[in-house]
C-alpha cells in the first residue's frame, strides 16, 4: 500500500507549513504539492529525494510506512499518557495523601508502582503546604553524592508529570526507570528527536547518560526537598577578604625578591 499522500500532508502540517510554503522550500509549485497530497500524482525521484531530505525521513518510509499510525503509537508510548492509572492514597476527607518511597522501598516500588495495594502499604501523610495543594505528590528518598549539595538520604518532593514531552530542560526530576531504578537528576528532554532523556548530575564527577523514554515508568518534577543533614560552617576557612590580604602579602614578597 502507498502511504505517500497521507504521509506528505501529515509531515507538512507537523512543520506548520502551508502548501505554498512547502513548495517553495523544495523547489516545486503549489499545485504539485496539492496533487501529491490528494494522490493524483506522484513525485519523480529527484523531488522524492528532496522531500526525504527535508523531513529527514527515508524515501522507502515516506511511501511504504504509515507515519501517522507510527506517530500516534510513539506519542502514546513516550508521552506518559495512557500508560496506566496512577494509584493514589486519600484520607477520610477524600484528600490526596503524599506517599513516601524510601531507599528501602525503592526496589519494591519498581515492581509495584502501578499496584494500588502496594501503594497503599507505603507510608503516606498530608503535607500542609500551599505549594502542594494542586496535583499528585510523592516523596522519594535519594542516596549518593551525585546531586550535591543536596545530601544523600534527603527526600525529594516530586509532582507527578503526566506528559513527558513537557519535561523542561535543566530542571530536576525523579525518574522511575527499568534500567537505572529510581534516580534524581537534572534532565535534558530529547523525547522528540531521539525518544530519550539525557540525565545530568550536579556533581561534575559524574558523567551524563541517556535513558530511553520506553524504559521510563514514571516522571516526577522536583518541587523541593527535606533533609536532616544540616550544613555546618567551617570557621577555620578563610574569608574572601582574608584571601585577598594573603594574595597581596605574597605579591609584596615577590616584588621585594625582584628588587634584590
Amino acid at each position: 500500500m502507498n502511504f505517500f499522500a497521507n504521509n506528505l500532508k501529515f509531515l507538512r502540517k507537523q512543520k506548520k507549513l502551508t502548501q505554498a510554503d512547502f513548495a517553495k522550500k523544495i523547489g516545486i509549485n503549489r499545485p504539485k504539492v496539492g496533487s501529491y497530497e490528494e494522490g493524483r500524482a506522484e513525485p519523480n525521484m529527484e523531488t522524492l529525494q528532496n522531500i526525504s531530505h527535508f523531513f529527514k525521513v527515508k524515501m522507502d518510509d515516506l511511501v511504504e510506512v504509515n507515519l501517522i499510525e507510527n506517530d500516534n503509537q510513539s506519542k502514546k508510548d513516550i508521552s506518559g499518557k495512557g500508560l496506566r492509572i496512577l494509584p493514589i492514597v486519600v484520607d477520610e476527607n477524600d484528600k490526596e495523601k503524599v506517599s513516601l518511597v524510601s531507599t528501602k522501598a525503592a526496589a519494591g516500588y519498581l515492581n509495584g508502582y502501578a499496584d494500588p495495594e502496594f501503594i497503599e502499604q507505603l507510608p503516606a501523610f498530608n503535607l500542609p503546604l500551599q505549594e502542594t495543594q494542586n496535583g499528585t505528590y510523592r516523596l522519594f528518598q535519594i542516596k549518593g553524592d551525585s546531586m550535591l549539595p543536596i545530601p544523600s538520604s534527603s527526600y525529594i518532593i516530586g509532582q507527578y508529570v503526566d506528559n513527558w514531552e513537557r519535561v523542561k530542560d535543566n530542571s530536576c526530576y525523579v525518574f522511575v526507570t527499568q534500567s537505572e531504578g529510581i534516580v534524581y537528576k537534572r534532565a535534558i528532554n530529547k523525547v522528540e528527536e531521539s525518544q530519550s532523556f539525557e540525565l545530568h548530575s550536579d556533581n561534575k564527577n559524574y558523567e551524563p547518560y541517556s535513558v530511553k523514554a520506553e524504559e521510563v515508568m514514571e516522571v516526577w518534577e522536583a518541587k523541593g526537598y527535606l533533609t536532616f543533614d544540616l550544613p555546618t560552617i567551617d570557621h577555620s576557612a578563610l574569608s574572601v577578604d582574608q584571601l585577598s590580604e594573603v594574595v597581596m602579602q605574597l605579591k609584596g614578597e615577590v616584588e621585594r625578591l625582584k628588587d634584590k
